[in-house]
């Protein structure tokens, strides 16, 4: 249900990207994208009810599916014709994806971070934000290499927020709300970020390759911390490890594939200019 939810708020948050004339993070005045917001928000809701009930590991191969019902979305609801090269893009990084992530052993169901932890995924993935979003800036003249980064940067931020929510949820027993309040704001922080950089990502390219590398992104981020901080661990040793290193690997190549079919148009339009 939140992967329908972020799939519908994607699709209308192109559409508000498409119809801009200029670049922006939050188009305020377009009530199509306060849509998209309340969408993306009552995604996030059912997100954080699944992370309080299951590992991230569990939780966030799901994601993927957003990919997956975003592409038909856009077709039947938008009427945007979307080619054979997109859809296998798509469904190669969310294959690639769900293996990865399948392949991830859940840790303790109780782990969480202490607060040394929590603020060194802070400040980590805050460089890591910063250091997506400069380098969109230097390659601004490029839209399919400056959306990629952007959504890279929107994927990231998502990710974390995934953490610090599950954070969240296994203290709140333990702990009132007050205590939780460094963990909320962090959450809120990361999400609002997010939102505002996949929006701008979605400029004058279209859906399928920025959803597919905030999709990765979001996975991908979550599942290191919960590989590094919350005890989990690919399954079957050593071959689990490879066959997990391949998936990345696959799930790496659909978002190439959707970026280079971009940077093909980008630059047929250019040429045909």
């Amino acid at each position: 249900m939140s992967a329908v939810a972020y799939a519908g708020g994607a699709v209308l948050q192109e559409r508000v990207a498409a119809a801009l004339d200029v670049h922006a993070y939050a188009p305020l005045r377009r009530p199509l994208w306060w849509v998209a917001v309340a969408l993306n928000g009552l995604g996030a809701a059912l997100h954080v009810v699944a992370l309080a009930f299951g590992p991230l590991s569990l939780v966030q191969p799901l994601g993927a599916l957003t990919i997956v019902f975003a592409l038909p979305m856009t077709t039947v609801f938008v009427g945007t014709q979307v080619g054979a090269a997109a859809w296998c893009g798509a469904v190669t990084a969310s294959v690639g994806l769900a293996g990865l992530l399948a392949l991830t052993a859940a840790g303790p169901s109780e782990q969480s971070l202490t607060g040394g932890e929590r603020l060194m995924v802070g400040l980590a993935s805050s460089g890591t934000v910063a250091a997506l979003v400069a380098a969109a800036l230097a390659v601004h003249r490029h839209p399919a290499a400056r959306s990629v980064l952007l959504a890279g940067a929107a994927g990231v931020a998502f990710g974390i927020a995934s953490v610090f929510v599950k954070t969240a949820a296994v203290d709140f027993t333990g702990a009132g709300l007050w205590a939780q309040l460094p963990s909320l704001l962090a959450t809120a922080v990361s999400a609002v970020t997010g939102l505002l950089l996949s929006q701008a990502s979605y400029r004058g390219v279209g859906l399928a390759a920025p959803l597919a590398t905030v999709t990765v992104m979001n996975a991908v981020a979550a599942a290191a911390v919960g590989v590094t901080l919350f005890e989990e661990s690919f399954r079957y040793g050593a071959t689990g490890t490879a066959a997990a290193l391949g998936c990345g690997v696959v799930a790496a190549g659909g978002v190439i594939l959707l970026t280079t079919q971009r940077l093909r148009r980008s630059s047929g339009a250019a040429t045909v200019g």
